[in-house]
């Protein structure tokens, strides 16, 4: 998957968003966020539940005003100080998590809907290219009713892109199906957005999604952005010890500072991805990086294996109590109660002081 170039300039971007702030009461749902959106681009903004992502989308939509701030969307100003431009003139265009299709108009009718300003037969040939577009091309005629969830998710993305919008925002767009379809239409969806050169932002508390989906990810927790950045670059150089966390699987340990670059744990002395400051440490390590060795001398006991056909999750407990988990191949050469000795391989990514507590896991 190529990544889009960052803009130089915001000029450049199809989306900049400063300094937005919104609030609801004493609570602050967005603290002045600010973000750049290339032409062009799929972005998602990733977060657990009530962090402030799906207000921020809907107040880039102009569904919400902003209490400070500014959005600008391809260099035009839509909310700031003294302007607040309404929805229906951003040329934004929405996908909503329940799909909002009219369930009395045909699919045809639903996405000529917001197709104003043209004349019949321009309609037409424009609701004949998005359709054919997302692939419903023989489907103008039918009801919302008689389709799949995944056909429906194409004739809300197609009813978005009709108007040819600026932006596309989708909240949440895969939420409504089932684990087996919402892989196949993510896909369908990043090649439909492809192929008509979108630019599109949209909210997911799925970090698979976010990872697999998206040219770059926004992560937010209260309120705040903790990292933009491509998905390799937010899993192996997290910002902060919550990205480190929350996307992708982590376990967390205590540190002390041996050197500027070394550290030592419970699992010896490893070396760091970024030099040390402080005393004490919080070191992050992926199950990817751990290798498990079988050893009447080592030091880490097999509690719980998780087999998965292509790989397997062990989980080892180390003398101290502290469980971690080790991502490795399809062989299941180990198994409950083997002795193993724990290497950490390449460097791990560190944070300044300790945790507040060794993460545990509960048995599998």
């Amino acid at each position: 998957m190529s990544t889009p170039p960052r803009p130089t300039t915001d000029a450049d971007a199809a989306l900049v968003v400063a300094g937005l702030h919104k609030r609801f009461g004493s609570t602050v749902a967005v603290d002045h966020m600010d973000l750049v959106v290339p032409r062009g681009s799929l972005t998602a903004l990733l977060g657990p539940s009530g962090c402030g992502k799906t207000t921020a989308l809907r107040t880039v939509a102009g569904l919400l005003s902003p209490d400070g701030g500014s959005i600008t969307i391809d260099g035009r100003t839509v909310a700031g100080p003294g302007v607040h431009v309404p929805p229906e003139r951003r040329r934004v265009g929405m996908v909503f998590q329940d799909y909002a299709l009219f369930p009395h108009l045909t699919v045809a009718k639903n996405v000529a809907y917001g197709l104003t300003g043209l004349s019949r037969a321009q309609r037409r040939r424009r609701v004949a290219e998005v359709l054919d577009l997302v692939g419903l091309g023989a489907y103008g005629s039918r009801l919302p009713v008689a389709l799949s969830g995944g056909q429906q998710q194409r004739v809300a993305l197609a009813r978005a892109l009709a108007p040819e919008p600026q932006l596309i925002l989708l909240d949440e767009p895969f939420s409504n199906l089932d684990a087996a379809l919402r892989a196949v239409v993510r896909e369908d969806v990043r090649a439909i957005l492809r192929a008509a050169d979108a630019t599109a932002l949209f909210v997911t508390h799925d970090q698979e999604e976010a990872l697999s989906l998206a040219d770059r990810v926004v992560v937010m927790d209260q309120g705040r952005v903790h990292q933009v950045a491509d998905p390799q670059t937010l899993y192996t150089q997290p910002a902060t010890r919550f990205v480190a966390e929350f996307v992708g699987e982590a376990d967390v340990l205590a540190g002390t500072r041996a050197d500027r670059f070394l550290v030592d744990t419970a699992l010896g002395r490893l070396a760091t991805d970024r030099p040390l400051e402080s005393a004490t440490a919080a070191v992050v390590i992926r199950p990817e990086a751990l290798r498990l060795v079988r050893d009447d001398a080592g030091v880490g006991v097999v509690t719980a294996i998780s087999y998965f056909g292509h790989d397997q999750l062990v989980q080892v407990r180390l003398p101290d109590g502290l469980l971690l988990r080790a991502r490795r191949g399809p062989a299941l050469d180990l198994q409950r109660g083997d002795t193993v000795h724990v290497h950490v391989d390449g460097p791990v990514v560190v944070f300044d002081d300790a945790p507040t507590a060794t993460r545990t896991l509960a048995p599998a």
